[in-house]
């Protein structure tokens, strides 16, 4: 049976870091307020005019050089992301034209923080079934120019961070039991907005956004933090046991445990349900904050380049985010 294996890891982060003390000087918080609430000290945001498609492009070229496969070999792009670099067209297709690559299928995936990994289950079945053999998928996205910095905005835009993880995947060699083990993926669309961006929306009559609608900020990210909070802690373990339970493997067996970098509260509470230590559940979002789509390939990278990750080892990536959606996948790295 063809495996999907993980062939090579990139990232892209803007050169800009806005600590907790630089949103002090917008909003009414503190670094302590902050730090105590997300376990967040620093992001990245873009300086300058830069979209999702140009963090996504070198993050998907160093995925290529690491891999050592020429970027002329990739025949399938997907990319996830809930910041578009325009309404339309998708942000595959701005990405598709920097790499230069015409002719090659372009997608974008709209799941938000777990988009990642319902890109990796798009690409795990074309490449189990043969239809593409080399597929870039690439989370990324520009957070920082959405975002309320106002005392008003300050428990939503406190959170997130800019960049970009991208990894090239491909059929793993013949006899090799690594790869892709398994994808597991949900979603429950009654609670759609309890994290979500009102406007601009094609629902409107006659206008897609107004004034009105701007005054009354629909145009920033709202959050229902409790019940956010409370699903993430039960679902993400949750769907970590059908992955484990699917595969008749152990949790004792799993050498790291690669979460959405939502919270860190979250990913302390996910891993007190899952009774595992801070050694087997990763956490990078003290520095890069919540990179939603892009988070799970930008720890993955971390932790590899940490030594914290090893060929042949047991990997579980696990999401929760808008929508609600979530997801597992475990891999044999």
């Amino acid at each position: 049976m063809i495996r999907t294996v993980f062939l090579g890891l990139g990232r892209c982060l803007p050169e800009r870091v806005v600590t907790n003390n630089d949103l002090s000087q917008w909003m009414d918080t503190t670094d302590d307020w902050i730090v105590d609430r997300t376990g967040i000290r620093e992001r990245r945001w873009v300086g300058e005019e830069c979209g999702g498609s140009d963090l996504g492009a070198e993050a998907a070229r160093e995925a290529c050089e690491r891999a050592c496969v020429p970027l002329a070999e990739v025949d399938c792009i997907i990319v996830a992301t809930l910041s578009p670099d325009h309404a339309f067209p998708g942000t595959a297709c701005f990405m598709q034209a920097k790499l230069d690559l015409p002719g090659v299928p372009a997608l974008d995936i709209r799941n938000q923080c777990s988009g990642f990994l319902y890109g990796l289950s798009v690409a795990d079945a074309w490449i189990r079934c043969g239809t593409y053999r080399r597929v870039l998928l690439v989370g990324t996205e520009v957070h920082s120019t959405g975002l309320d910095v106002s005392t008003e905005g300050r428990d939503v835009a406190c959170l997130f961070g800019d960049g970009a993880g991208a990894v090239l995947l491909g059929p793993a060699e013949e006899g090799s039991d690594r790869g892709v083990l398994s994808v597991h993926l949900h979603a429950d669309g009654h609670h759609a907005k309890d994290l979500w961006i009102e406007a601009p929306s094609s629902r409107t009559v006659p206008q897609r956004i107004t004034p009105e609608m701007l005054a009354e900020g629909k145009q920033f990210p709202k959050m229902r933090n409790r019940r956010v909070f409370t699903s993430a802690v039960q679902k993400m373990p949750e769907v970590i046991r059908e992955a484990l339970a699917q595969n008749e493997i152990g949790l004792e067996q799993i050498k790291l445990v690669v979460p959405h970098q939502a919270n860190q509260r979250i990913t302390e509470a996910v891993a007190k349900q899952l009774g595992i230590s801070d050694e087997i559940m990763f956490s990078n979002i003290e520095f890069l904050g919540n990179t939603t789509a892009a988070s799970i390939p930008l720890a993955l990278y971390d932790a590899e380049q940490q030594g914290r990750i090893k060929k042949g080892d047991l990997i579980m990536l696990a999401a929760f985010g808008a929508g609600f959606t979530w997801g597992a996948s475990l891999l044999r790295w």
